[in-house]
């Protein structure tokens, strides 16, 4: 499939080796404490995880992390719990955290040990409007336990909210002849509107050819002609 994610939907291994260039000592002190005292006591992370923001800052660290995202991540990452306790605790920090916070654990989730035990999370938010977060929602967890039903229909949901595919985890492999077909519905919908199509469903599409109506290849070819 033509569609390549970018580094938005792929998370680097381990936040604290990208935190280190930039963090000055005692932010990375404040860090590393917290992370100590989150592997000795769990519950202080519901203490420590608010805070992370206004200790460390909260600029763009790479194509995946804010530096506020990729040092809760250390936190979380900390946590000596592992399956259904574990997925409470995350579970907890979501719902009771500003969208910041809810974006940190939706991006670390591909790093816990929690199943699918965080699909409810990833649900609740593909409910929403907020397109940050349902970005952060379909990283590469959400590519790997969504079942196709449920992916497809976050998929259509980014093209509604015009979050760029590219930045949706999974497409590679995911994508399937349905998928295809719901979104040439959408186009074909967008062009009898006279409304533009945008232009980074096209690679999907034609990747399945066989869901491709005559008024789309028509509008295909059209679009290379003026190429």
């Amino acid at each position: 499939m033509a569609v390549t994610p970018s580094a938005l939907a792929v998370p680097p291994a381990d936040p604290r080796s990208a935190l280190h260039s930039v963090l000055d000592d005692t932010a990375r002190t404040r860090l590393d404490r917290a992370a100590a005292e989150t592997a000795a006591e769990p519950a202080a992370i519901r203490r420590l995880f608010p805070a992370v923001r206004r200790r460390c800052g909260h600029t763009r660290l790479d194509g995946h992390w804010t530096v506020d995202e990729a040092a809760r991540a250390v936190l979380l990452t900390a946590l000596p719990l592992r399956g259904p306790a574990l997925a409470d605790e995350v579970t907890r920090l979501h719902r009771h955290g500003d969208p910041a916070e809810q974006r940190a654990v939706l991006r670390s989730l591909p790093l816990l040990d929690v199943g699918d035990l965080a699909l409810p999370i990833v649900r609740e938010t593909l409910r929403g409007n907020d397109t940050t977060l349902i970005e952060a929602a379909l990283g590469p967890y959400a590519a790997d336990r969504l079942p196709d039903a449920e992916y497809r229909q976050a998929v259509l949901k980014c093209v509604f909210c015009e979050i760029p595919l590219n930045r949706v985890a999974g497409l590679d492999t995911r994508a399937d002849r349905e998928l295809a077909r719901m979104l040439a519905d959408f186009m074909h919908e967008r062009i009898v509107a006279g409304r533009d199509v945008p232009p980074d469903l096209w690679p999907l599409v034609r990747s399945f050819p066989a869901v491709i109506g005559d008024e789309l290849a028509s509008a295909q070819q059209q679009l290379e002609e003026e190429a």
